[in-house]
């Protein structure tokens, strides 16, 4: 079923096949369980059972940053489970979230009341907590404060609902610019990357704001069904009465601008991560960090303009996330990546849409960036690369349509047509 989805691209059909005869190892080797004792072997079992996509990208990390990543990354499924647990009252969850990160001090703390299909980890939380007092001092004090800060905002969150584009901000900082922050500060503890990453909380923070902004986007049907709020107000109060009244088909122009308008506040993100990208220095760290990243670009490349959105998930073609994670291990290859989903996007913004000026204005930043960090150290034949056309290409196509689109508003305005909505 998956090789009939990529029929029209030959290149996935060809990556899908490698991937299923072992082509994937050469990314994320296999890890060995039998070295690890009955605790570590437990976490990594759960870790499997939460998230396969991440497992498989946190087992490809080298030496004991593995450990400290699997343990990060189960502490907060933890953390995010008793958010996400709507059976579980207020004036009892404020307090677990904000006294979470104690837990990890108190070995029998456990949590059996979860109705959440993630619960085991609250369940066997002692197994968790003591391979995290395994670690070294240095995880253990980035993983605890972590957890403290992504608890409190959590709890904060819990009683209101993200209102403006900078409560969305925050509410993504929260729960995952955080994650960010933690991971790059874990990266330079192992001392498989240079100070400056853990210390660059900003660029961190964007890395987990274009991951998380992404899933928020994709997931809008299945959180308004579900009662939950992630689209700010301040967005979708410009189209519609109700968040959940972009789903009905007669909202369905006013829906595809919402949408186009949080694609294009996401998309602001990138220059960011490709500016932190750049500095990784250690191939498993890039893997990690990366891959992620361009399959996020994928998704809002799917996303952006599409009325699917509004009536299910939308996912990208498993040949192409298999193309993705086989592609994305060099700095060029993820400048080709995101050039390709950048002229992806071009193509799909529309001469009408409200947030057209913003949307080519970013798609131009980005083209910019994409370009060789470090052309002067290139050959200096006349010959160019193809990623540096397509780049040059995208920014040319993006600059034109800019000043098209710029012209096109100051004309409207001089003439008395409608200011485009702002973030």
């Amino acid at each position: 079923m998956d090789i009939l989805k990529s029929l029209g691209h030959p290149e996935e059909i060809i990556n899908l096949l490698r991937f299923k005869m072992g082509g994937c190892r050469a990314v994320m080797p296999k890890l060995d369980y039998g070295a690890m004792g009955d605790g570590m072997r437990t976490c990594y079992r759960y870790l499997n059972q939460t998230s396969r996509s991440f497992a498989a990208v946190i087992e490809s990390l080298d030496g004991d940053l593995r450990h400290a990543v699997c343990i990060f990354y189960l502490v907060l499924r933890s953390l995010d489970t008793v958010e996400d647990d709507m059976s579980i009252p207020l004036e009892k969850k404020v307090p677990m979230l904000n006294d979470f990160h104690t837990y990890l001090y108190q070995p029998d703390w456990c949590f059996t009341e979860s109705q959440e299909k993630d619960r085991r980890v609250l369940e066997d939380f002692p197994t968790i907590s003591l391979e995290f007092r395994k670690l070294g001092q240095q995880y253990r004090e980035v993983i605890s404060d972590i957890c403290h800060r992504m608890g409190m905002g959590m709890a904060e969150f819990l009683e209101k609902k993200v209102g403006t584009m900078k409560e969305w901000d925050l509410y993504c900082h929260y729960v995952a610019g955080l994650v960010g922050i933690g991971l790059s500060q874990l990266f330079s503890a192992s001392q498989l990357a240079d100070p400056e990453v853990g210390r660059d909380t900003e660029l961190a923070n964007s890395m987990g704001l274009f991951l998380q902004k992404t899933n928020i986007i994709r997931d809008y049907l299945e959180d308004t069904q579900q009662g939950r709020a992630f689209w700010p107000q301040e967005a979708w109060g410009q189209f519609a009465d109700r968040l959940e009244d972009l789903a009905k088909p007669e909202k369905l122009e006013s829906a595809l601008s919402c949408l186009n308008l949080l694609v294009t506040d996401a998309l602001r993100h990138v220059p960011d991560v490709l500016t932190y990208l750049v500095r990784l220095r250690n191939q498993s760290i890039f893997n990690f960090c990366a891959i992620p990243q361009v399959m996020a670009l994928a998704t809002l490349s799917a996303c952006y303009n599409n009325p699917k959105v509004f009536g299910g998930v939308v996912k990208i073609r498993k040949g192409q996330a298999v193309t993705l994670m086989m592609d994305a291990t060099s700095m060029e290859a993820v400048q080709t990546i995101i050039t390709q989903y950048s002229q992806e996007l071009l193509q799909k913004v529309s001469t009408t849409d409200p947030s057209r000026a913003k949307t080519l204005h970013i798609l131009g930043v980005i083209a910019e960036k994409s370009a060789p960090l470090h052309p002067a150290l290139q050959s200096k034949s006349v010959h160019l690369s193809p990623m540096y056309l397509s780049a040059a290409m995208l920014l040319a196509a993006v600059s034109w349509q800019y000043l098209s689109a710029t012209v096109a508003q100051a004309q409207g305005t001089t003439t008395g047509g409608g200011d485009m909505p702002g973030h």
